[in-house]
């Protein structure tokens, strides 16, 4: 084994850059065509419901046109978000508490612990009761739930299909992505948010199917949701070449927008460990919100709703649809002040109260509402363009997403001009919210519920170490006549964590094989000592090869919940006769756990175990049936198998 060369071993040359089989990744990409048709019609659907809450509850008139909320009830306009929040409340007790919150924790929580799963009603009620919240002038926007509606029917159409954990992962986020490329006509930044948020890995098996999903959703929608048509949404006057003035300006403006993004990170948790003071239900707590998002509405303009318009008017664009009715935010220092704080407070409030909306278009006003105070202290630059900056790093550092946020701002405003500014003052903020803060906004509402997530991505090292450089152990042979008892106390006299044996009946049988572990479990259990290791022993289930890579070793291992499995040489230096070979199949039932040796052949153990530190990292799965070398030695390796491993269909790696 150790003199066979790499470059022409059958396990290395079936190895490849990406783990993607083709016919999967076709299979799934045209999935996705349908899940980004889909998202295009629920992000029109859910566009037209806030505009028909909103002329009901505001203006007592049929009509879906997208306006802000006025307080044409006067004071008695503070009662029209509480009415909104307790519908809310009754829907997330008696539908389902996923609707709570603003949609990205709860897609990223399905799939850490839910493995990608996300009941079919939460298709219907989580649109529903972000319209309502909205409609009823939730300071929200329509992105986070639109997210969650899509990933919802990503994962309820896998579900249908039948899909391996894995794949319907991929369709999940493929339904989120699809649904922010849908509602903001931004495709590049939603697969931006997908890899930075969602996916947990970079790699072309998902990647591909979630490119479909967005670039089909932005088509779709250019028919669907008028607000943006076949343009950007906030379309705005070239910024020009930036001076020297507008890159240091930048510098500063990412200085303040990372600690107004740790501010507005404190500020939501801090309401949230508020409302779970109060000695009710949390079903009240949305319509308890509801009543401070009816005071800042009487307060100051341009808080309630989506905030569409005030975005264009910063932004000073000229998207008509946008600034239908919307209130225009001038250089006034007293209104812009006013709006900031009250925006903050009110969109901090409500959403700690777990109603229903999304952050990305608050996030995106307050931000420019502090960018259109920069030109009262700092030269360079006009006032749409300091907000553009200010909002672009406020939403990428407050999500830890800097990238998203450098292209998001990009497509909304279709402003290439702004590219290098822009990526100033976005990692800037997002330095100071890294060092600042342990977790981000979304992430801390998972942290709270018992959940690491680890946001650094890496090649996995496992990856690169084949499995020929784990095995150390010895293995044991004997016959199938030996006594378990015996076979016991032959494995005892051998060291390593797991020495192992095989066995088998006649040299047209396949090879049996055990494990110490195995072997002395079933002894516990009450097995017979005196019985024939033949009968103990069992075909194993998953095989591995010496140049795969350790990970694929350890996939198929924790997948099968086992102590042990036979690494499968490719040339038999014993000089074995016979030319039979193992056949191979996939597990039953499984997926991803690799071929199993089911005929017969002229096989030598020769190796031994791995450490057991093998087994410790989370498994993950592969899309499809790996083709693997008809060989004839095998050998064997083992690790132990933890109640911590799970199968990547489970999720991603987490630590409690």
């Amino acid at each position: 084994m150790a003199s066979a060369s790499r470059s022409t071993h059958p396990g290395v040359g079936e190895l490849g850059d990406f783990t993607t089989s083709d016919q999967r990744l076709v299979v799934l990409s045209l999935f996705a065509v349908v899940v980004g048709v889909v998202a295009a019609f629920v992000a029109a659907a859910l566009y037209d419901l806030i505009g028909l809450f909103t002329n009901l509850f505001y203006f007592g008139r049929w009509s879906i046109q997208v306006v802000p909320p006025e307080n044409t009830w006067g004071v008695l306009s503070i009662l029209v978000p509480v009415a909104g929040g307790l519908v809310i409340g009754l829907m997330a007790r008696y539908g389902s508490p996923k609707i709570r919150g603003h949609g990205i924790p709860e897609a990223i929580e399905s799939i850490l612990i839910h493995r990608s799963r996300i009941e079919p009603r939460v298709t219907v009620l989580k649109p529903v009761s972000s319209a309502i919240s909205i409609g009823t002038g939730g300071p929200f926007g329509a992105e986070g739930p639109i997210i969650m509606t899509g990933a919802a029917f990503g994962s309820v159409y896998a579900q249908f299909l039948h899909l391996t954990d894995g794949e319907r992962k991929t369709l999940l986020v493929a339904g989120a992505a699809a649904g922010m490329a849908a509602i903001f006509n931004t495709p590049l930044a939603a697969i931006l948010l997908a890899g930075e948020l969602l996916l947990f890995e970079w790699k072309p098996r998902s990647l591909l199917p979630v490119g479909v999903a967005s670039g089909v959703a932005a088509f779709a929608s250019w028919g669907l949701v008028p607000a943006h048509g076949t343009g950007p949404l906030f379309p705005m006057a070239a910024t020009g070449v930036p001076s020297p003035a507008l890159l240091g300006g930048s510098v500063i403006i990412g200085l303040a927008a990372g600690g107004l993004a740790v501010a507005l990170s404190f500020s939501v948790y801090f309401f949230e460990d508020a409302f779970r003071r109060l000695p009710v239900h949390w079903m009240w707590w949305p319509a308890i919100g509801g009543i401070a998002v009816g005071v800042g509405g009487l307060i100051a303009v341009g808080v309630l709703g989506v905030g569409y318009g005030g975005i264009c008017s910063l932004l000073s664009c000229s998207n008509p649809a946008m600034l239908v009715g919307s209130p225009t935010v001038t250089l006034a220092l007293a209104a812009l002040v006013s709006l900031l704080i009250a925006k903050w407070l009110v969109w901090s409030l409500a959403l700690g109260s777990g109603t229903s909306g999304g952050i990305l278009a608050p996030l995106l006003l307050i931000g420019g509402s502090l960018g259109a105070l920069i030109p009262l202290v700092l030269p360079g630059g006009s006032e749409p363009v300091w907000a553009l900056l200010a909002m672009t790093a406020t939403l990428g550092s407050t999500m830890r997403a800097p990238l998203t946020g450098v292209v998001f701002a990009l497509e909304l405003t279709h402003d290439l001009d702004a590219a290098l500014p822009l990526l100033i003052a976005v990692f800037v903020a997002d330095g100071i919210a890294v060092l600042a803060m342990k977790r981000d906004i979304l992430t801390e509402k998972i942290a709270r519920r018992g959940v690491h997530v680890a946001r650094e991505y890496s090649v996995d090292p496992l990856e690169q170490i084949p499995v020929r450089s784990i095995v150390h152990a010895t293995v044991v042979e004997l016959p199938p006549s030996t006594l378990a008892a015996d076979a016991r106390r032959a494995l005892a006299r051998k060291d390593g964590e797991e020495a192992a044996l095989v066995t088998r009946r006649t040299p047209s049988q396949p090879w049996q094989f055990q494990t110490r572990t195995d072997l002395q479990r079933y002894l516990d259990a009450g097995g017979d000592p005196s019985a024939p290791i033949g009968d103990v022993a069992r075909v194993p289930e998953a095989i591995a090869y010496p140049e795969e890579p350790s990970r694929t070793a350890i996939d198929r291992l924790t997948s099968m919940e086992a102590s042990a499995i036979p690494v499968v040489a490719p040339d038999d230096p014993s000089g074995s006769s016979g030319s039979s070979r193992g056949k191979v199949r996939s597990r039953p039932g499984g997926s991803g756990t690799g071929p199993s040796p089911t005929g017969s052949g002229p096989y030598r153990f020769r190796g031994g175990a791995c450490g057991r530190g093998c087994a410790t990292a989370v498994a993950r799965e592969r899309t499809g049936r790996a083709r693997r070398p008809r060989v004839p030695a095998p050998f064997a390796a083992s690790a132990k198998s933890s109640a911590r491993t799970a199968a990547f269909d489970r999720g991603p790696s987490r630590a409690a």
